[in-house]
Parts: structure tokens; C-alpha cells; sequence
């Protein structure tokens, strides 16, 4: 039985009948078919998109310049353009972290850098080249074998070397040829020694022409520096090229601002002057080397002990300390060779070129920083040329001789006379970039529109369009900048170590680079380290060796003023401080000259 036969059957429903239907139901027509319809075109960038744009072309072109200069193995130029593309971005005045082009760019570049570095790490030292040490110190623990042979073919080449002081060749010297000759060690670092001496060469031997000192004394630099004009004792502090101690003073100025030491011309004068003096005092240039060494008092009472005035006597009969023992011999062997490179093995030295400069006596104060603005070269450049100034500025009481980028020194003059002399030590130069404004270049270097538009006899809402360059009135800091620099951590170092190294103290090392606490350091950091300025002093110069008393005595691109397309300044009828132009510039003003040019080699 079906459960559905309960139900009792109703009436069956009525059919619906549907009329015939010869065809299909048409389909709704379709849709015309539309366009895609045209994106509305991208807004124009703003300046500080146009800015950021030139800025990232500029760090990936110094990036490249690194890498290929890596690649090439030329480890301290790759890290000049790492530094500068860092550096560029640092510098920019633009908010990285709110663009997130140049946050991505920032952090790709410090990432490849970084890689780079600890890649160079592996296989030494990182981008930091290792420190030159002198030929003196490469054979300061030799012991020298004495070659029959040798000491024969050198005493026969003596006869035809011609020298303005009295070479002679023994068992000491033939030892010190045989070391820079035929090992290693030695040749590597007297062949970086002549190379260097290319760049000051020419200077030093007109200097002791003019002070009457025999040429071959040149060479004395050997054994001080390798010609490194910025060289330092780590343990007497002695610096320079011709290793002056920092108390005493033979001539060049020491103080806050300024160590001439480290000034390879001036130092040089210092130099050829005491040499002089010590021949004078003893009457032989032997002694007055070992008392350069030594001190001339000290060789003055060996040879009173002894009763004998000459080198060799006080050598053979122990009167003179070690280091000074080798000083004289090592000098020697140094000249030797240089008369006779061929004949040792120093046919591949190419001197390095001598470095040329122009020369500006100036007697204000006056920024680096601007100074690389006006001449468009690097301010690492400017410290180079300017190795004395112990700050970023150079000294407020004039004069100064200020080395410039050769060729440079009118440009200089014409586009300094456009700030004013008591605000060269904090104003800047600004080039007007494409998409660049009043506000944009105000932003940049940290001041106000309005006075940056005053600074150029503009308007606040005057248009760049017309204007090449702007001066910058950038307020004085409190304290000028000392000089730093920066130092990539090497395997084994410590905050301790590194402080010890330049001294200066952890505290002072770990506010530089905001490190709180600790001492531990990885390799490949780089550490912000500015050297401690010097007490100011002015006693007499005296040198001795370690054991006794040492000889002492003393990025931003180029720009151009506020100048309109024809390169006729904005402020040419006024001074941009609202006074008078005291100067000769582009736009024909005149004015009292308070600087004097010469080209030189510093």
C-alpha cells in the first residue's frame, strides 16, 4: 500500500495551453561595445619629486664609479664613492624615510656597500688601506746579511754617482741595500716611498736650493714618513711628513685651528732650516742626520765623551742608540738606490704626479664647506689640499694661505666677494638644480624662505627659472667643526682599541656614533672619529729618538651666486647683505682686493 494513497483524488487541473511559437525568443541585443576609457595623464612631479629623481641618478652614478673602482681592486677609491653616495643622501636635506623611492634607494646602496665591505674584509683589510708603514720600520727588526758581492758592485757605482753629499759605502749600508733591494718587505715600501715623493718633489728640492742644504737630504723623508705629509707616531704623537713633535715650535704655527706640520711646504722650510743649523752646530752632515734622529745635544756630548766627530766612530763604539745606528745608513742606502734605481731593481717606479694648486692668501675666516660650493670640487678635496687647518674653517685671525683646485682661485675670488667676509665662515653656495624653489633650497640647508629671498634681493615668491646660483646665509654654528673622520672596524677591534688609537676617549667614541654601551664592535662598522684638537704651545723645537727627546717644532657639489640666465648675478647692484659689493665680480663691481693669488705646490 503507497503512502500516498490516503489522499483522496481532487479534480484534475485544467491545461495551460501556450501559443505556437514558429521560432525562438530573440536574444537581447548586445551592448555596444565601449572604449576603454584614457587614464587622465600623471600629475607633473613636484620639486622635491624632481630632486629626489636627480639625487638618485647622482648616488647610483658614484655607486658605479665605486664598484668599478672595487672590481679594479683600487680598494681606497672604491670607498671615496661608496662614502659620497652615503653621503649624498645624508647631505640632501630631503626626508628619506617620507620618499619611499629614496628610503628603497638608501637602503639598497648601504646594503650593496656593506656587502662589498665585508667581502674586501675576507681577503684583508675592508676598504681602509693599510697603513704605509716607513722603510724604517719594514727593517727596523731585520738582521742584514752582508753580500761580498754587493758591497763591491756598490762601492765601484759610487764613483759615478754624482751627489751633493759625501756617500760611503760599508757593511751597514750594503745591508740596508741588500733589504730594500732584494727582499719583499723592503722594496714594496721604498717603492711606495719614491712614488709618493713625485707629488712633493719638485717643492722640496727648491726649498733646499733656497735654504742650502744638500738635495739628497730629501730622501731623510724615508725614513721619517715615506713622504706621507699627514703621517703620526702613534707613541710620541710626532707628526707630518718631517715628524715635528706637537710641543715646540721651529717656525710653524700650532693652535686651535691650525698644525702646520702637517703643511708639506711649510714644514719642508722648517725642516731644510733646522737641517742647516745642525751642520752648523757640528760641522758634518752624518751627525747633523743622527742628531736629527737624536737630538743635537745628545750628539754633542757623544762626541765630547768620545773625542770624535764622526758617525761611523760613535756607531762602531756604541755611543749611539739603535734606531739612530740605523738612521744614517738606512738614508743612505735610500740615495744609493735612487741614483741607481735600474741597478737594484727599481725600474718600475712611476712617481706619482706632483700635486698642483693654486694659492689664495686670505685674511678672513671662511667654511670648507663653502669653499667647495665656490671652486665645484669635493670637500674631501679641500681637506686634502688644506691638510694643516684642524677644523672645517679656516682661521679667524688672518692671514691663511688657502690651497685651491689648480686653476680655480678667480673663480674663487669672483664668487667669494658675493658673501660677505664676516659670514664666509657659515653662508653657502647653492647651484639652482631644475624644479628647485625658494623653499626647496630653504628646506635643504635648514633656514627660512625669507631669509634666503632677502640673502638674494628676491621676493619670497619670486620664481628660480631665471637664477643660477643662490648664497645661503646657513647661521654660524656654536663651535666650528672639528675634522673628522671615518674608520671601518677591523677584525679584533674594540671601542677601547680604536679610542686608544686615535685619542680620544670611549665616552667621546660612543656619542659620536650612538652607542650606548658596550665595547664590542663588528668588523666592517664604520666608526665617526674626530681627531682631538692640540693644546696651544710654543716652546723650541727639539727631536730625540724613542728613547730619548724627539725632534719637535711645530660633498657638496660646486656652486655659483644668485645669477640670472646671462650669468649676471641677482645682487649685482647690491652686496646680498644689503651693502655695497667691496669687490671685483662677474657684473663688473669693484672692490678693494683683500686676497692675493700665486700657484704653488703645497
Amino acid at each position: 500500500m503507497s503512502l500516498c494513497g490516503c489522499v483522496p483524488p481532487g479534480p484534475a487541473a485544467p491545461a495551460v495551453k501556450q501559443p505556437p511559437q514558429a521560432t525562438a525568443p530573440p536574444l537581447p541585443a548586445a551592448p555596444a561595445p565601449q572604449q576603454p576609457a584614457t587614464p587622465p595623464p600623471p600629475p607633473p612631479p613636484t620639486p622635491e619629486q624632481q630632486r629626489a629623481a636627480v639625487l638618485i641618478d647622482q648616488v647610483e652614478a658614484a655607486y658605479a664609479a665605486g664598484d668599478a673602482a672595487y672590481r679594479k681592486g683600487q680598494l681606497a677609491e672604491a670607498k671615496t664613492q661608496f662614502d659620497r653616495a652615503v653621503d649624498l643622501m645624508l647631505s640632501s636635506g630631503l626626508d628619506i624615510k617620507a620618499d619611499p623611492k629614496l628610503e628603497d634607494e638608501f637602503d639598497k646602496i648601504v646594503d650593496q656597500v656593506n656587502a662589498l665591505e665585508m667581502e674586501a674584509l675576507k681577503q684583508g683589510n675592508g676598504f681602509v688601506p693599510k697603513e704605509e708603514i716607513t722603510p724604517a720600520e719594514a727593517a727596523s727588526d731585520v738582521t742584514f746579511a752582508v753580500d761580498p758581492n754587493l758591497v763591491a758592485k756598490a762601492k765601484a757605482e759610487l764613483s759615478t754617482t754624482k751627489s751633493d753629499l759625501p756617500l760611503m759605502m760599508n757593511d751597514y749600508v750594503a745591508g740596508f741595500i741588500n733589504f730594500f733591494a732584494y727582499t719583499l718587505k723592503g722594496h714594496n715600501t721604498l717603492l711606495h716611498s719614491f712614488e709618493r715623493s713625485g707629488r712633493y718633489k719638485a717643492m722640496i728640492q727648491r726649498i733646499l736650493a733656497e735654504e742650502g742644504v744638500p738635495q739628497d737630504l730629501i730622501y731623510l723623508a724615508v725614513a721619517e714618513s715615506g713622504f706621507q705629509p699627514q703621517a703620526v707616531n702613534r707613541r710620541s704623537r710626532a707628526g707630518g711628513m718631517w715628524q715635528f713633535m706637537p710641543h715646540g715650535d721651529y717656525g710653524l704655527v700650532r693652535n686651535a685651528y691650525v698644525d702646520e706640520r702637517f703643511d708639506p711646504e711649510k714644514s719642508t722650510r722648517a725642516y731644510a732650516r733646522y737641517m742647516k743649523f745642525l751642520y752648523d752646530q757640528l760641522g758634518d752632515w752624518y751627525l747633523a742626520m743622527a742628531a736629527y734622529d737624536h737630538g743635537a745635544g745628545n750628539m754633542q756630548r757623544a762626541v765630547e765623551r768620545t773625542g770624535y766627530a764622526d758617525f761611523w766612530e760613535l756607531y762602531n763604539r756604541h755611543e749611539l742608540p739603535r734606531e739612530t745606528q740605523n738612521y744614517v745608513p738606512e738614508i743612505l742606502a735610500a740615495i744609493i738606490i735612487a741614483n741607481h734605481p735600474e741597478q737594484y731593481g727599481f725600474d718600475d717606479v712611476t712617481l706619482d704626479p706632483p700635486v698642483l694648486t693654486d694659492t689664495v692668501t686670505i685674511n678672513y675666516s671662511i667654511s670648507l664647506r663653502l669653499v667647495s660650493d665656490l671652486v665645484g670640487a669635493p670637500v674631501d678635496e679641500i681637506e686634502a689640499l688644506n691638510p694643516s687647518l684642524l677644523r672645517m674653517v679656516t682661521p679667524p685671525d688672518p692671514p691663511f694661505d688657502l690651497h685651491l683646485p689648480a686653476g680655480t682661485a678667480t673663480l674663487f675670488e669672483q664668487r667669494a666677494a658675493l658673501i660677505p667676509e664676516e659670514k664666509r665662515n657659515s653662508w653657502r653656495y647653492h647651484l639652482v638644480a631644475e624644479g628647485d624653489s625658494l623653499a626647496s633650497v630653504a628646506q635643504e640647508y635648514s633656514v627660512t624662505a625669507a631669509s634666503l629671498a632677502t640673502a638674494n634681493q628676491l621676493h619670497p615668491g619670486d620664481s628660480l627659472a631665471s637664477i643660477q646660483a643662490l648664497v645661503v646665509p646657513v647661521p654660524p654654528a656654536a663651535e666650528p667643526l672639528a675634522r673628522t673622520r671615518l674608520y671601518t672596524a677591523r677584525r679584533g677591534d674594540t671601542l677601547v682599541t680604536i679610542a686608544d688609537r686615535f685619542g680620544v676617549s670611549l665616552g667621546q667614541l660612543r656619542r659620536w656614533n650612538n652607542i650606548p654601551s658596550g665595547t664590542r664592535v663588528e668588523p666592517g662598522r664604520r666608526l665617526h672619529v674626530a681627531e682631538p684638537l692640540p693644546p696651544r704651545s710654543s716652546s723650541r723645537r727639539r727631536r730625540t729618538s724613542a728613547t730619548g727627546v724627539r725632534h719637535t717644532g711645530a660633498s657638496a657639489p660646486g656652486s655659483r651666486p644668485a645669477t640670472t640666465k646671462s650669468g649676471t648675478p641677482a645682487s649685482a647692484q647690491r652686496h646680498p647683505s644689503g651693502s655695497k659689493t667691496p669687490s671685483k665680480t662677474a657684473n663688473g663691481a669693484t672692490h678693494k682686493p683683500s686676497s692675493s693669488t700665486k700657484s704653488a705646490t703645497p
